[in-house]
């Protein structure tokens, strides 16, 4: 069954990344599944395996939120800092809609990373297409007098491992999984390095803002109360029973 369930996710990413000119084979696919999935905890993995499964019945029905399988070339972005140990870092959300549709992440420094001015809160996520036919991401922003800033080559400025992870996050996220679903995933990345653990929980802390308030938290418990009545509100965790929030 759970070769089946691969099978179907492959053929449906596949079908999709094809429409922008890439060439993967299932086979090639279900190997970097098999690898991603790897890296979560037996029971998430096969939980997250089939919620996707249930992601591709439901678009054969026409049940999911649209999804736009030829990504735009410019895109609207969110820039949220968070702090990684004593290091400061910075995620670029782009958006389609109002909805985050990938994430690029790196540090704020000018040698290893990027370094934007503290007022830069939102830019544009740009794709381009190398001379050679390859493709880059650019990031833009204006400032305060309305001149626009370009920082190429974003995979360039940031560590390809987290820039690897970040990849795998915004797949999912470009097939529209519920973003609460996306943040489970990500917190049950297991990860040996005590830096990227600490990256993790900076990006899940990034995508918490675009919850749904209300949204019920479920299988987490109330570190106060234990109660299993969690929601999101504004980014936290709170607690309908006892009324602890929790927020980052």
């Amino acid at each position: 069954m759970k070769n089946e369930m691969l099978q179907r996710v492959a053929h449906e990413l596949v079908t999709a990344d094809s429409k922008s000119g890439n060439e993967m084979t299932e086979e090639q696919v279900i190997a970097q599944l098999k690898i991603g999935f790897g890296a979560l905890k037996p029971d998430m993995a096969d939980s997250l395996l089939a919620l996707a499964n249930q992601a591709v019945i439901n678009a054969e029905e026409n049940h999911r939120p649209e999804v736009t399988e030829v990504r735009p070339q410019t895109l609207e972005c969110d820039v949220v800092r968070f702090q990684n140990n004593k290091d400061k870092w910075v995620a670029l959300v782009g958006l389609l809609d109002g909805y985050p549709y990938e994430i690029f992440t790196g540090l704020q420094d000018d040698d290893e990373g990027i370094m934007l001015p503290k007022t830069v809160t939102h830019g544009k996520i740009i794709k381009q297409v190398n001379p050679d036919g390859t493709k880059r991401y650019d990031f833009q922003f204006e400032n305060k007098r309305g001149y626009k800033t370009t920082v190429e080559g974003l995979s360039e400025k940031f560590n390809p491992e987290y820039w690897n992870y970040a990849k795998l996050i915004s797949g999912v996220l470009r097939y529209r999984m519920p973003i609460e679903h996306v943040i489970r995933l990500v917190s049950s990345l297991q990860l040996k390095s005590e830096s990227i653990n600490t990256w993790k929980n900076g990006v899940e802390r990034a995508l918490k803002k675009y919850v749904t308030d209300g949204t019920e938290a479920k299988g987490q418990k109330c570190p106060n109360c234990g109660s299993e009545s969690l929601i999101y509100q504004e980014g936290c965790l709170i607690c309908k029973n006892c009324g602890a929030s929790r927020c980052g």
